[in-house]
């Protein structure tokens, strides 16, 4: 349950609107892994942690993805304007969506999300305009970070006026805390962050999960 920031008051954006193009013709968004769609796995996961969820996606997407969620939480979609902008569009347009002041940005390729990672996020970003996981103390993990909505989506189109498309650049513009490696360790496993993006990872997180 939410900590420091209260019931209706947290978003979960789920950016699923890429092409997969290392993935093969398949959306990976829909794929089955062990018999559950990838994008249902992520929002199954952050459902008990949000309030609100959201699902960026392109519009011939919206079919498949509602039917791959039915039956389980209530999601609105955030249906890219202009498609194939990349993700930093896609989240912009998801954040302009959301009725919350604060949004878990994740990637619907993240199968591994933990809520509590997540709800620790959702307090750390209390106060300011975002909370960013960083590994190594290099990595950015932009993907799997809470963001106050307006700043960020604001930033986001800045950077792509400025045609950026890397997401730590609309980040660099905001007041955020690190959440470095050890604080990550504390709540989660670092498997929280895998993400799949090609046939083969894709094989091997299902082998994981079948003898799980």
């Amino acid at each position: 349950m939410p900590t420091e920031t209260g019931r209706g008051e947290r978003t979960g954006l789920v950016v699923a609107g890429g092409h997969s193009t290392r993935f093969g013709e398949e959306d990976k968004a829909v794929a089955e892994l062990a018999g559950t769609p990838m994008v249902r796995r992520v929002v199954d996961r952050i459902g008990p942690v949000v309030d609100d969820l959201v699902v960026n996606c392109r519009e011939e997407q919206v079919p498949a993805i509602r039917d791959a969620l039915e039956g389980g939480p209530d999601a609105s979609f955030a249906v890219d304007p202009i498609p194939d902008r990349g993700p930093m569009a896609g989240i912009m347009t998801g954040l302009r969506e959301t009725a919350t002041e604060y949004a878990l940005v994740v990637a619907c390729d993240m199968p591994f999300v933990d809520p509590a990672l997540v709800d620790h996020l959702f307090g750390r970003a209390t106060g300011c305009e975002a909370a960013v996981p960083r590994l190594d103390d290099q990595w950015f993990q932009t993907t799997q970070a809470v963001y106050r909505a307006g700043p960020m989506a604001a930033a986001c189109e800045r950077a792509l006026e400025r045609d950026e498309r890397r997401i730590v650049e609309p980040l660099l513009e905001l007041d955020y805390v690190v959440v470095d490696e050890d604080e990550v360790r504390e709540y989660a496993a670092l498997e929280t962050f895998e993400n799949v993006n090609t046939r083969e990872e894709f094989e091997a997180v299902l082998e994981r999960l079948e003898e799980s």
